[in-house]
C-alpha cells in the first residue's frame, strides 16, 4: 500500500499516460517556450492535486504519466492543461500568434491510457472470488452473502 495516495474520502492509485500534439504538428516546443510549457503543466497539475510521475516535452508533442485523484476525470485534466497553457503561451509569446491564429496552440484531441500494477485478469479473478457461493461461480456479476 505504499504507492497509494489518499484524499479526505478516498484511497487511490489512478495513473494515466497522456499525449497531445501542437496544432499542425508544428515544432515550436523548443528553448524558452518548452521550459515555460513544462512550468505551466506543472502548475496546473499542482493546483489539481495531480502528481507528475514522468514527462517529456518534444518539439511537437507532450507525454506525461500522472497520478490523478478520482474526482478529476482525464478529459477535465487535459482540458485544464491544454486550455491554460495555450492561453498563457499565446499571450506571452506574440510570435506564436502568427503561426496559430484562432487562439489554438494545441491540436484537437489527445491520447490517454490508464496504467496500473495489476492486469485486468487479476482484477476479474479477485472480483469473481469475493465471498461467493459455489452455484454462482459461472456468473461474472455476482452477489455477496446477505
Amino acid at each position: 500500500m505504499q504507492n497509494y495516495r489518499k484524499s479526505s474520502h478516498a484511497t487511490y492509485d489512478l495513473k494515466y499516460h497522456i499525449v497531445w500534439i501542437t496544432k499542425y504538428r508544428k515544432p515550436i516546443l523548443v528553448g524558452k517556450i518548452a521550459e515555460r510549457t513544462r512550468e505551466l503543466i506543472r502548475m496546473v497539475c499542482k493546483n489539481n492535486e495531480v502528481e507528475i510521475l514522468s514527462g517529456h516535452v518534444s518539439k511537437d508533442h507532450i507525454h506525461i504519466l500522472v497520478s490523478a485523484p478520482p474526482h478529476l476525470s482525464v478529459s477535465k485534466l487535459v482540458q485544464y492543461i491544454k486550455g491554460y497553457s495555450s492561453r498563457k503561451l499565446l499571450m506571452e509569446n506574440k510570435e506564436l500568434n502568427k503561426q496559430f491564429w484562432g487562439q489554438h496552440l494545441w491540436a484537437r484531441g489527445y491520447f490517454a491510457a490508464s496504467s496500473g500494477n495489476v492486469t485486468d485478469e487479476v482484477i476479474i479473478e479477485y472480483i469473481q472470488n469475493q465471498d461467493i457461493e459455489e452455484n454462482q461461480k459461472n456468473d461474472n456479476f455476482t452477489l455477496g452473502e446477505f
